[in-house]
């Protein structure tokens, strides 16, 4: 059997800590009820497994209240969550020019109800200046959404700088942790942040479908769905309490498990080592790559200042065909194109096209950094 070597992390980590799907099949086989919603032991089991992936969450990002965790369906949602639920018309809101679609979509959205945006500039490997978002602020600013690492780059956001920018001037801070939620180090108080997007199939090891949206005490949202919470099911408005009130409907149990397990590997085994190793991976990668001739490689070029995520092109090939020549004729997973970050691509000179991005994740070895290298060096010279 072919061995293939899995290089699109960014998009899901691959594979997941045994204890994550161990924990999936634990739910699914014996946990089995539906949380909330009944006082029948398989219910208050399930409630269980809901209950302690929230307090493992709260534990890794230093939240003090748990209930202020709100499960969704990934980072996606819990964006829109953070930008609709909040935003209202005659706003202004900061962003960057760095940003995800999950960004992007829900502001232009709010854009035609009129909210007001500003995108500030980044350099061309992608760094924001926090003076830059702090000259932007204006009277009626309410709100910065910011990505704390770029998904096509890696390049990581001064988020704590931004933080205390914010916190001065009383504007909310809406971070974009997809990319970084269990590959870095976060602290909601210490760096000052109001709302915490995650995607929980990322660097947080659960499964694709889950995420989270942590709210400070000091943020009022309105919820952007409504339905079933299991309690208060005599009244026809959604219940003020938290999570319920942004919980609508039957939770993803088994995922929410995994989301868990993930969150306690990540504990167990440590944040710092697990940097580390993604750190020297990043950097062999890098510098492989630097070797190469035609060989173009975007972003910082330096795990000190980039997750691990890497982007390159090779002179005179479309990134869609090394993609596919990776794939074909090496078995290595790579993600090309945009990335769903068009604004990003246009910052560092490679939209339309895009680039072919590399993102090693903690499963990933040495050995494997040099058999990419050694294939893109093949393909540049074909």
């Amino acid at each position: 059997m072919e061995k293939l070597i899995y290089f699109d992390n960014a998009a899901t980590t691959f594979p997941k800590p045994e204890e994550v799907y161990r924990r999936v099949d634990h739910v699914l086989r014996n946990v089995g009820g539906n949380p909330g919603r009944s006082g029948h032991r398989m219910a208050l089991s399930a409630n269980r497994v809901i209950l302690d992936a929230r307090d493992s969450v709260a534990g890794l990002l230093n939240i003090e209240d748990s209930s202020r965790v709100v499960f969704t369906s990934g980072a996606t949602e819990a964006l829109n969550l953070g930008i609709k639920g909040f935003l209202r018309p005659g706003d202004h809101v900061i962003t960057s020019g760095m940003e995800h679609n999950a960004v992007v979509r829900p502001l232009r959205a709010m854009e035609r109800k009129g909210v007001q945006v500003t995108k500030v500039k980044c350099s061309p490997e992608g760094f924001l200046d926090p003076g830059d978002i702090k000259k932007a602020i204006r009277r009626d600013t309410r709100l910065i959404v910011i990505i704390h690492a770029s998904n096509v780059t890696g390049t990581i956001n001064p988020v704590k700088e931004i933080g205390e920018i914010a916190r001065e001037r009383g504007v909310k801070l809406l971070v974009d942790a997809a990319q970084t939620a269990g590959a870095l180090p976060i602290d909601v108080v210490r760096d000052n942040i109001d709302m915490l997007a995650c995607a929980g199939h990322k660097s947080l090891f659960g499964l694709q479908g889950t995420g989270f949206l942590y709210i400070s005490p000091d943020i009022q949202l309105e919820p952007i769905k409504e339905g079933g919470t299991g309690g208060a099911s005599d009244m026809d408005e959604v219940p003020e309490t938290l999570p319920e009130r942004f919980e609508a409907g039957t939770m993803n149990t088994p995922g929410i498990g995994g989301l868990g397990a993930g969150v306690e590997f990540i504990l167990r085994e440590g944040l710092e080592k697990i940097r580390s190793h993604e750190a020297g991976l990043t950097d062999r990668l890098i510098r492989g790559l630097l070797n190469i001739e035609k060989v173009i490689v975007y972003g910082p070029r330096d795990s000190g200042r980039q997750v691990g995520v890497v982007s390159f092109n090779i002179n005179g090939k479309d990134p869609s065909d090394v993609g596919f020549i990776l794939d074909s004729s090496f078995g290595i997973m790579a993600r090309v194109g945009l990335h769903c970050a068009p604004d990003a691509h246009k910052t560092v000179g490679t939209f339309p096209h895009g680039t072919v991005r590399l993102s090693p994740g903690y499963f990933n070895t040495v050995e494997e950094m040099d058999v990419v290298v050694d294939a893109v060096n093949k393909i540049a010279s074909l």
